[in-house]
């Protein structure tokens, strides 16, 4: 079997990547459980203060990448991804150092692999199981509810480090993080390029509580965590859904959405012109960032269509946004009586901060008129061109 995986691994053209750190009791047995199915094997060495080059020193066979002072996981993650791009590998597989991952579990990944190329792969963990740290579970349900959030993906691990990364499509993205929160950056990050994540359910072994060594440290990494899924969340609010949503406007996609949610539906037709309405209102008004997340939450508390809302506050997608602000703050002007002061060109985030006031006031009053409008054109959508379910469902 090992002999087996070793070939399918050497097919895949993969190398194994072990970052380690002070994990001088677990480390050999790590990479000689390795070795039984994987050739190549690049270890790297973030500045550990223990024994580990001694230990490094018993395996000739493996590439190692050392320095001496510890720069943390992601940055060693990045250099064994550096170090097997240039060795012209197409696929890393990366496994912890302290054990708690099982090398076994290798062949899953290479059959995965073969069904899905161009995907990456990630073991999933029971966290469910005896023994496990109750600061483990915490942080993987916080990291899983942040990427769900920012990517729209459901994943149960995204804390695992036992995964596999198809090389050709992480190279050229640019990361930024070199710590823990690497593994999850890299994950979002791939996700808005469109590459596939899949989980794969494998084992895991966390020893008892006296014997573990962890690099983790709460609050700070925590913070550093949580700094960057802010950040996630508003570029994903601000940039990735806004042009998610442009590359999906092409007139098949509207038109099956306008069928499903308008044309032919159960709906009364005031929720669905109240759903239009709200959705615009949100997308206009100044709260830039947290329209789709407001108006989701309204959509619930008034059970109105919250797809229809979601669709309709996406006014502000980026094309958008300079148009509405000179319109927010041309008709600012005009209801506080103030001089138009800037033209389109010269309105920006920056010189309405100028004259906040009359931003404000005009973006308010924009979104009523914008709302009203285009509440009218939903409800002579419904009156005029919708079918009746019966109808619909008697020609189906």
């Amino acid at each position: 079997m090992t002999n087996e995986t070793k070939a399918k691994i050497n097919d895949l053209n993969c190398c194994v990547i072990i970052p380690t750190y002070n994990n001088e009791k677990t480390l050999a047995k790590v990479i000689a459980e390795v070795s039984l199915y994987a050739e190549h094997i690049i270890v790297v060495n973030d500045g550990s203060t223990d024994s580990t080059s001694a230990v490094l020193e018993q395996f000739d066979f493996i590439t190692v990448c050392s320095y001496p002072k510890n720069r943390g996981k992601g940055f060693a993650l990045r250099t064994g991804f550096k170090k097997a791009i240039d060795r012209g590998f197409d696929y890393a597989l990366t496994i912890d150092s302290d054990g708690q991952h099982y090398p076994s579990d290798i062949p899953l990944f290479a059959e995965k692999a073969k069904e899905h190329p161009d995907a990456i792969l990630i073991g999933s963990r029971n966290l469910k199981q005896e023994n496990i740290p109750g600061k483990n579970t915490f942080a993987n349900r916080f990291s899983n509810f942040w990427f769900r959030l920012e990517t729209g993906q459901k994943l149960d691990d995204t804390q695992s480090g036992f995964r596999l990364y198809p090389l050709q499509k992480i190279k050229d993205i640019r990361f930024y993080t070199k710590k823990y929160e690497f593994e999850l950056e890299v994950l979002v990050r791939s996700a808005w390029r469109g590459v596939q994540i899949n989980p794969i359910p494998i084992q895991v072994f966390y020893p008892p509580q006296e014997e573990r060594v962890s690099h983790f440290k709460p609050f700070r990494d925590f913070a550093r965590i949580s700094l960057l899924n802010t950040i996630f969340v508003l570029v994903a609010l601000l940039w990735v859904k806004p042009f998610g949503f442009i590359r999906s406007l092409n007139k098949e996609n509207v038109k099956k959405f306008l069928n499903e949610h308008v044309m032919v539906s159960s709906e009364p037709k005031h929720k669905i012109v109240f759903s239009v309405m709200l959705g615009v209102f949100m997308g206009i008004v100044p709260v830039w960032g947290y329209q789709m997340i407001i108006a989701f939450t309204l959509a619930h508390w008034l059970k109105l269509n919250k797809a229809i809302t979601l669709v309709a506050s996406n006014i502000s997608i980026p094309p958008m946004i300079p148009i509405i602000l000179f319109a927010s703050y041309a008709l600012g002007a005009g209801v506080l009586g103030y001089p138009l002061e800037l033209s389109l060109g010269e309105v920006n985030f920056d010189t309405v901060k100028q004259d906040l006031l009359q931003y404000i006031v005009g973006s308010f009053a924009l979104a009523a008129v914008c709302a009203l409008l285009f509440g009218l054109i939903a409800y002579l959508m419904v009156v005029v061109r919708r079918v009746p379910v019966r109808r619909a469902n008697n020609k189906t």
